[in-house]
C-alpha cells in the first residue's frame, strides 16, 4: 500500500516563491515515474511536472511552468519536491503528488494520489 502525504501549499503574492513536498510511505517503485499535477476550480486537472525515479532522474515540465517550476527527489527519505518560482496567478490550484506504479508516459497511467495542498497566488 502506498500513501501519498503533500504538504507546503500557501498563499503567496504574484512573483513570489513556494515549496512543495510530498512525503511517500510503502513501496515506491523505482524505475517509473512521480508527478506534481493541478487542477484549479473548473479546470481539468492537468501535469505540471514529472520526474524518472531512477538513474539520472530525467524531469519533463509542462509548458506553462517550465523554467520556473524544478521537480526534484530526495531517494534517502523518500520525498518528492516541487520548487516553484516567479508565481503567477494562474498557478493558483490544488497541487497533487502522483506515483506510477508500472510504465507509462509522464503525465499518464498515475495509480497512487496525494489529497492535495493548496496553492493561491494573488
Amino acid at each position: 500500500h502506498v500513501q501519498l502525504v503533500e504538504s507546503g501549499g500557501d498563499s503567496v503574492q504574484a512573483g513570489g516563491s513556494l515549496r512543495l513536498s510530498c512525503a511517500a510511505y510503502g513501496n515506491i517503485y523505482s524505475g517509473y515515474c512521480m508527478a506534481w499535477f493541478r487542477q484549479a476550480p473548473g479546470k481539468e486537472r492537468e501535469g505540471a511536472a514529472a520526474i524518472y525515479t531512477a538513474g539520472a532522474g530525467s524531469t519533463h515540465y509542462a509548458a506553462s511552468v517550465r523554467g520556473r517550476f524544478a521537480i526534484a527527489q530526495n531517494v534517502a527519505n523518500n520525498t518528492l519536491h516541487l520548487q516553484m518560482n516567479s508565481l503567477k496567478p494562474e498557478d493558483s490550484a490544488m497541487y497533487y503528488c502522483a506515483a506510477q506504479d508500472g510504465p507509462g508516459a509522464w503525465f499518464n497511467e498515475y495509480n497512487y494520489w496525494g489529497q492535495g495542498t493548496q496553492v493561491t497566488v494573488s
